[in-house]
């Protein structure tokens, strides 16, 4: 029974162990991403810097950056007291194994000291020959077997124990290792957010002077932004009357009247909240979802219905998922919006400036819709994106993986 709780015991520890392992190589996953995308961060922030642009496309450059850094510690953080877990069971395994180690060779020795003093086989065979009858030699013959496998197996078993001590001891050398590699890191990660602050309070106070102007700015752009969304609501409710219309109902403009299949479609999508891919194949969110202090002028209460992604010159807009285009639409300054309906999901694709889809075109997961708008004042081309279901607006950071 003993066995059998120590084999329990090894196998829910190996499990463990692997289990902490895994997460360890999706933490060490997160952390090459997030530092991929703080190098390309750092190449925007000099292109910005180069062409000397406004203060005030640098001080948001510089924000995502920090926002970046900071996921970056935090991963770090997870990395070390996931490792720190490993490293405890790790600890106790040694201990039980050094515990059991002691036992089995205080044991063995025990049994080597009554063996060397009945060791001539003048002592085994009178051993034998005293006994009473045949069953009473045999059950002594059989005794003495049993005997020299027991101490066979005690020495396999000590050999055993000796090899698993030695490969824990090994895995904990290797992670004390990982845990001050990690600790020197963490604190140079650190030191760059606190120097990628300073230069963001030095870039704030340079443009105090400009306040009003910088004001005035964000508010136009706020309208700007306002519109947009006005006419993608529009937009979806028109998307939403007409989807009606085809299957014979037009009573109901707020809510998709689904088919079996676009019922199905779009369980399917809920099924992949928080998996789905970037609507752009490399990018930086440089805009959140919902009401958010501006990060120029605080003052001012900025409310978005989705997200903003910066990307580079060429960025194309793909689909987070399969659906069909329900409308394509362009706007006064010449980029379309294109939208996708996935049951009674919909996501908006919004700067498009090469259009490569139509109306009622079946798109797959990842298929390329257009290419963004490239700007070459401010050297970006931004995707505005939104999901909906109907018409209320859900955010796209929950749905959207690793964002």
């Amino acid at each position: 029974m003993f066995k059998y709780f120590l084999c329990f015991l090894m196998l829910s520890t190996s499990l463990t162990w692997g289990q902490e392992e895994d997460r360890q190589r999706k933490l060490e996953a997160e952390k090459a991403r997030l530092q991929e995308e703080i190098r390309q961060q750092e190449q925007q922030l000099k292109k910005e810097k180069s062409k000397e642009k406004s203060a005030t496309t640098v001080v948001v450059q510089q924000m995502a950056k920090i926002n970046l850094q900071q996921k970056l510690i935090n991963t770090t953080a997870k990395q070390a007291k996931v490792l720190g877990n490993s490293m405890y069971i790790n600890q106790v395994n040694v201990n039980r194994l050094k515990k059991d180690l002691e036992a089995l060779k205080l044991d063995y020795a025990d049994m080597i000291v009554k063996s060397y003093k009945s060791r001539s086989e003048q002592s085994k065979a009178m051993f034998l020959l005293s006994s009473e009858n045949f069953l009473q030699a045999y059950k002594r013959a059989q005794y003495m077997k049993q005997y020299s496998n027991f101490r066979r197996m005690q020495g396999e078993e000590i050999k055993s124990k000796t090899q698993q001590l030695e490969v824990f001891h090994n895995k904990l050398q290797v992670q004390k290792q990982e845990k001050v590699k990690l600790i020197a890191e963490s604190e140079k990660e650190k030191q760059e957010l606190e120097k990628q602050k300073q230069e963001q309070q030095r870039l704030l106070n340079s443009i105090k002077k400009d306040k009003n102007k910088i004001i005035a700015e964000i508010k136009k752009k706020q309208k700007e932004s306002k519109a947009i969304e006005r006419q993608i609501d529009r937009l979806i409710r028109e998307a939403i009357a007409a989807a009606n219309k085809k299957v014979g109902n037009t009573t109901n403009t707020t809510t998709f009247v689904l088919t079996p299949e676009a019922k199905e479609l779009a369980n399917d999508f809920k099924s992949n909240k928080g998996r789905l891919p970037w609507p752009v194949e490399k990018g930086l969110l440089t805009k959140k979802f919902g009401r958010q202090p501006h990060p120029l002028e605080p003052s001012i209460i900025i409310e978005s219905s989705g997200i903003e992604i910066s990307s580079e010159r060429g960025a194309k807009a793909r689909s987070i998922f399969t659906g069909e285009v329900s409308d394509v639409q362009m706007a006064s300054n010449g980029t379309a919006t294109i939208i996708i309906r996935h049951g009674d999901y919909t996501t908006t694709y919004s700067n498009i400036e090469k259009v490569f889809v139509k109306k009622g075109d079946k798109i797959s997961t990842k298929e390329v819709l257009g290419e963004v708008h490239f700007n070459s004042f401010t050297g970006k081309a931004i995707l505005k994106f939104l999901i909906f279901q109907n018409t209320t607006k859900l955010n796209p950071q929950s749905w959207i993986i690793n964002m």
